[in-house]
């Protein structure tokens, strides 16, 4: 793991190998549903608008 790229002297790299070896960050994720993000962001932005077109209707700006 050593190479001309390594700013680490070599007992600080052992100590951070062992830490990643660890496991202490290890958290089991769901998958990324891009799908689902997309429908949540599309549901945002609308209500958010027709928020906007009834409060300037009831206002009377509109």
């Amino acid at each position: 793991m050593e190479n001309e790229h390594n700013k680490l002297y070599p007992e600080d790299q052992q100590k951070v190998d062992e830490y990643l070896k660890a496991g202490y960050n290890d958290v089991e994720r769901k998958p990324f549903k891009p799908f689902k993000l997309l429908l949540i962001l599309a549901a945002s932005v609308t209500s958010m608008t027709l928020l906007s077109l009834w409060l300037a209707t009831f206002v009377g700006i509109g």
